[in-house]
């Protein structure tokens, strides 16, 4: 591991300590953001976010996604990932060998959490991390930040 490497998530540098990237600007979309009903119910909420990492990557190098709104963290559990049409758990990505998240190419997350968002102004913080084989576990995060109006 090369000298300063984290060596556990816990060493990881916080949100707002991340080196800058390339692509962080652009990683969240404000189109899309919305709750999610069922049975007429709002269960949570949607996000459109493109990769960071500089080319497309096949959802098992995907290390996950910390996501925050107006303060409130959102646990891995809670997440689903749309990709070419199909969804996945945190957990089912993290074995989808054969499933690529194209670059440029939106993926949807859904955060499952009852009663969803309240319409209005929402401060988003999404941390994307990457494991590509060439770098220690954890080191390629990315975080975004983006003030998002949820329409009713």
């Amino acid at each position: 591991m090369p000298p300063g490497a984290a060596s556990s998530p816990e060493a990881l540098p916080s949100p707002d300590k991340i080196p800058s990237a390339m692509y962080e600007t652009q990683m969240i979309l404000t189109r899309g953001f919305q709750n999610v009903y069922k049975d007429g119910q709002p269960v949570g909420f949607q996000i459109q976010v493109k990769t960071a990492y500089y080319r497309g990557i096949f959802l098992d190098i995907i290390g996950g996604f910390d996501i925050t709104v107006d303060g409130k963290a959102f646990t891995p559990e809670q997440l689903r990932l749309t990709v070419a049409g199909r969804t996945f758990t945190m957990e089912e990505a993290a074995h989808c060998e054969d499933v690529r998240w194209d670059f440029g190419t939106p993926i949807l997350i859904t955060v499952m959490t009852p009663g969803g968002l309240t319409p209005g102004l929402h401060e988003v913080q999404i941390v994307q991390t990457v494991n590509p084989s060439y770098v220690p576990k954890g080191l390629f995060r990315t975080a975004g930040h983006k003030r998002m109006t949820l329409v009713a």
